[in-house]
């Protein structure tokens, strides 16, 4: 039997991490054939999710996917991402969290019918998509959300 990645296990105890302390986790996401998400708020291939638990429902982090269902716009949506294509876990408020590498997305992009039921920033606080992939979050000075930077 293969050995089960670690990736899973880590994006889990952030995402308790961020919630225990209060903070906003989100999931920078490469998009591809697997991955159901509203297509219209997907940037370069990319997608930015809000998993908060005020934001999501039925928010299940498996070892090979994470699923929720949460609204866009006011349309409720389900979202599957296949933890293979989570490339950050991160707090919105710090930045603080944690990058991962991902192969390249493969073309087109899933998305679920009309009623039913995703979570996201709201277009009107989506910044435009990172323009490194991987990289760690950071907080741009003046406010606003934190976009990624690579430190190595």
């Amino acid at each position: 039997m293969p050995e089960i990645p670690t990736k899973p296990y880590l994006l889990r105890a952030l995402y308790e991490w961020c919630v225990d302390n209060g903070y906003t986790p989100h999931l920078g996401v490469k998009t591809d054939g697997r991955t159901q998400v509203p297509a219209e708020h997907v940037r370069n291939g990319e997608i930015t999710l809000n998993v908060s638990p005020t934001a999501v429902h039925r928010l299940q982090m498996g070892n090979e996917v994470i699923e929720f269902s949460a609204r866009f716009g006011g349309v409720a949506r389900q979202i599957s991402v296949p933890v293979a294509n989570v490339y950050a876990l991160y707090a919105r408020e710090t930045g603080h969290g944690m990058t991962f590498e991902v192969d390249a997305p493969k073309a087109g992009v899933q998305t679920q019918a009309e009623g039913e039921a995703g979570a996201l920033l709201p277009a009107s606080q989506h910044d435009a998509a990172p323009s490194e992939p991987g990289e760690p979050p950071t907080t741009p000075r003046g406010g606003g959300r934190p976009t990624l930077r690579r430190v190595k």
